[in-house]
């Protein structure tokens, strides 16, 4: 079953900029990782909100280990109000089974 995943990113408004664009440059590295079905970036309010789908708890646990996570999280150090938020949902389908989970 897929793990979802939402990561709330909190930049310093004076570096809202650079995290975006280093966020943004992280995005195409982390499609490519095995087991990624949906790694989509969003934002509001100053924060950018990643939207992840994992094929499996494994998958999820080697993108925490990988090149283009650890990159990143050199590149926004000291840029962040607070770590980024990471929740790991569970699907709780309800409604029409195409609209009711991702």
């Amino acid at each position: 079953m897929s793990v979802v995943v939402v990561a709330t990113i909190s930049p310093k408004p004076e570096h809202a900029d650079e995290v975006r664009q280093a966020v943004l440059e992280t995005v195409p590295r982390v499609h490519e990782e095995p087991g990624c079905e949906r790694y989509a970036l969003h934002e509001g309010r100053g924060q950018l909100v990643m939207v992840e789908q994992w094929e499996s708890p494994e998958a999820l646990a080697t993108h925490g280990k990988a090149e283009a996570l650890t990159d990143l999280s050199k590149r926004l150090d000291g840029k962040l109000t607070e770590p980024p938020a990471v929740t790991v949902l569970a699907a709780v389908p309800a409604g029409d089974p195409a609209k009711g989970a991702l």
